[in-house]
């Protein structure tokens, strides 16, 4: 998704629905046999990340530092603070509101997801807030369910939500649909850790609202997943629909459950249509646009 003029990943959204009772695909019974993806809290633990990012043209740095805590209910959680932005090679400071603003994550499984607050966010910083999350977010579901027991389990369901960025302001419509294919790649006892996969991935049916004909798939292709409509001024609007994945690969120390390493990698292939009327009949023939995110994080130790 595209937030404050920074790309963003859809994954700090789309599990809000977690907290509610799971159904279809998500209602299969957990493993109760403990698995390698567990993790093992300590109240005052100190994390300290460094995230590097290619976010189209923007190559970026910066760091998250956070300590563990826990709630009046006795769940932990980690609570973040972010520093030490480097924009294209040269530091960058975050704007006032980033000094207090804390993002509060959680491997524990009594802390169901949401969508993260973005109050006093710098719009520099609402693509890596969320992109953290994200790592969070897929490493807490799979350990949720406990189906990856050893090497080469894996495990598929279908999201039942479409989840929208829209604003109603200068964002009409933003939606995007994805799906969770999970893999656990390899556990390596000898070095103490698990690599996870998760695979978002479009779903085999059309499930984002498509507000113009235009923006249907061709006979015979896979069906959009993502889709936007932005004003652009001048009574002008930007509209854009196309295909949306993003694979993260995770590092997990076998020892506590720590996140040791993670990476994401994010295409969006969309085309882009500049139209003069708010039903997009009155548009330019338009053209492709490729966005490719990388994201890594790295834990110091």
């Amino acid at each position: 998704m595209k937030l404050g003029g920074t790309w963003a990943t859809a994954s700090a959204i789309v599990l809000i629905w977690l907290a509610e009772p799971w159904s279809g695909a998500a209602a299969q019974t957990p493993n109760a046999a403990p698995a390698p993806l567990h993790r093992a809290y300590g109240e005052g633990q100190v994390l300290h990340y460094r995230m590097k990012g290619i976010n189209e043209a923007w190559h970026y740095s910066v760091e998250a530092s956070g300590t563990v805590k826990k709630d009046g209910n006795g769940a932990f959680y980690e609570e973040f603070a972010w520093s030490n932005l480097v924009s294209d090679g040269k530091p960058e400071p975050l704007s006032a509101g980033m000094a207090g603003y804390r993002q509060r994550l959680s491997l524990d499984p009594k802390v169901f997801p949401g969508a993260p607050s973005l109050t006093g966010v710098d719009p520099k910083m609402i693509g890596p807030v969320t992109d953290l999350m994200t790592f969070y977010v897929d490493y807490w579901l799979a350990a949720k369910f406990n189906q990856l027991q050893k090497a080469g389990d894996h495990f598929t369901f279908a999201n039942p939500t479409v989840p929208s960025w829209a604003d109603g302001q200068r964002v009409i419509v933003g939606e995007d649909a994805i799906d969770f294919d999970m893999t656990l790649k390899s556990v390596d006892t000898a070095k103490g850790i698990a690599e996870l996969e998760v695979r978002h991935v479009p779903p085999a049916q059309l499930k984002v609202h498509l507000p113009a004909s235009w923006m249907q798939a061709p006979q015979g292709s896979p069906p959009p997943n993502w889709v936007q409509v932005s004003r652009a001024g001048n009574g002008q609007y930007l509209a854009s629909v196309g295909q949306e994945t993003f694979d993260v690969r995770l590092t997990i120390s076998l020892a506590d459950g720590k996140i040791l390493h993670g990476e994401m990698q994010n295409p969006v292939e969309t085309i882009e249509r500049s139209c003069s009327d708010d039903k997009l009949t009155q548009c330019d023939a338009g053209k492709p646009h490729h966005i490719l995110r990388s994201i890594e994080i790295d834990l110091e130790r």
